[in-house]
């Protein structure tokens, strides 16, 4: 087989975390990239991934070493500004941050996130490396909201639609619209420094473009699993249902997990049976505000038996989990990207039970691949699970109906070809080729 005659690209993808410190479906996402460009002939890659406390930084560093690979490195960073989204120690990123720039040499910086490292690390780029790529890979509405991102107002859970300086005061009165309008365009004009942003969803393209971005420097592409083999299905016993659920992820207000718990307990007994279970994957409840943990409690409590609480997961175990469960829950109240428990779910063949809005209604097709019912409604969730419990052959219709995802290794191809065809822009109109010997010396010889 003849060998490639592309030139090889050399990337350093930039994350908030690293996989072995955090799991994070972000992190997850951005290191999948790093791994599936690693595996491709024609490219290099490099990881960089933010680290703080409780990690104890160095001395005379910020930059540290993971696992003694000298692709994947930790950047520490702990003076962070969340208004701002902003690094306050510039002196790092000028000193460190660009040291390793310019030894590294990327053709591309592929930011998955900039949480901890602050926006001024794409200045550090551009101002460092003029001739390099850089992208930007979204996961939130963080540089819209300052609501952790999650474009959901402070009081009452209501969606937000927009995000205007009045609007965000509305939702933080002790910060002033002028600040709000300030930390806009500080944002906004740190971001557009980027030559292209990447969304894993059109939902979430569209909310930035809305925004003030220009659409043009977005593609949608999206993030790509690396699992080695789907779980095997559940043996069933004798005329068994399909009746096992599960939630996996943070135990947040936005999550909805409490809608889920909510939404089991309102099942009849009769269509419940004793066959039926749903659980619980996640964690982070003792850091959720105390009226969500007093009102988780309570539909707990309502639940009974019907729920078990399994803990913390890390991605790893997925392929073991998936082994005992039949549905896969995702009751998010927030408009979400792409969650990555969405193309696990598929990989694995598990249909979902998913919210009707953002990124999981993009993902999940409703009737086809999995359920979908009103956001924030535990009655119609408890209708979709009724329905998940009495209706015959709708499991085996819906996995059916359930497209393999990407994994990791086209989704770096398909980042490959985005660096190529940016490479290519960046470079500017070609030059007219010059005209052959004859041809120059010929229109010499002609009549003026």
């Amino acid at each position: 087989m003849a060998k490639r005659t592309r030139k090889s690209t050399n990337v350093l993808v930039v994350s908030h975390g690293h996989p072995a410190h955090s799991i994070g479906g972000a992190e997850v996402a951005a290191y999948n990239l790093h791994k599936g460009l690693a595996a491709q002939p024609d490219a290099e890659s490099r990881f960089l991934a933010r680290v703080g406390h409780p990690t104890r930084r160095h001395d005379a560093t910020a930059l540290m070493r993971l696992r003694g690979d000298a692709r994947e490195i930790l950047f520490h960073a702990d003076d962070y500004d969340h208004f701002l989204v902003s690094n306050r120690n510039t002196d790092d990123i000028r000193r460190d941050f660009v040291r390793l720039l310019r030894d590294v040499a990327p053709d591309v910086v592929h930011f998955h996130h900039f949480i901890g490292l602050g926006l001024e690390c794409l200045y550090a780029v551009r101002e460092a490396l003029p001739e390099a790529t850089i992208v930007v890979t979204f996961h939130e509405y963080l540089g819209i909201c300052h609501h952790h991102g999650q474009m959901v107002k402070t009081t009452g859970m209501k969606l937000c639609h927009r995000a205007t300086p009045n609007d965000c005061n509305a939702c933080f009165p002790e910060i002033a619209p002028a600040r709000f309008l300030a930390r806009e365009r500080f944002i906004r004009g740190l971001l557009e420094i980027a030559d292209h942003y990447v969304s894993p969803s059109r939902f979430l393209r569209d909310r930035y473009v809305a925004w003030g971005l220009d659409p043009a420097k977005f593609s949608v592409i999206e993030n790509g699993l690396d699992i080695a083999s789907p779980a095997p299905l559940r043996a069933l016993p004798p005329g068994g249902r399909r009746s096992r659920f599960a939630f996996f992820g943070q135990l947040t207000p936005y999550k909805g997990a409490d809608i889920l718990v909510d939404a089991v307990s309102r099942i009849p007994d009769a269509v419940w049976g004793d066959d039926s279970v749903l659980l619980i994957y996640g964690g982070n409840l003792e850091r959720q505000p105390p009226a969500y943990q007093d009102k988780f409690a309570k539909v707990v409590e309502a639940a009974g038996r019907r729920v078990r609480f399994c803990g913390p997961f890390q991605n790893t175990d997925l392929p073991r989990l998936m082994r005992s469960i039949d549905w896969v829950c995702i009751p998010s109240v927030w408009w979400e990207n792409s969650p990555v428990v969405i193309q696990e779910a598929f990989f694995h063949g598990r249909p979902l039970v998913a919210s009707d809005i953002g990124g999981t209604a993009e993902k999940v097709t409703d009737e086809q691949d999995g359920i979908s019912f009103r956001a924030g409604s535990p009655e119609d969730l408890g209708d979709a699970i009724t329905r998940c419990l009495t209706e015959d052959g709708l499991w085996d219709r819906l996995r059916a109906g359930i497209t393999p995802p990407l994994d990791h290794l086209g989704c770096a191809r398909a980042h490959l070809d985005l660096y190529g065809r940016l490479a290519v822009e960046r470079a500017g109109p070609a030059l007219p080729a010059p005209a052959p010997r004859a041809t120059r010396r010929a229109r010499a010889l002609e009549p003026a």
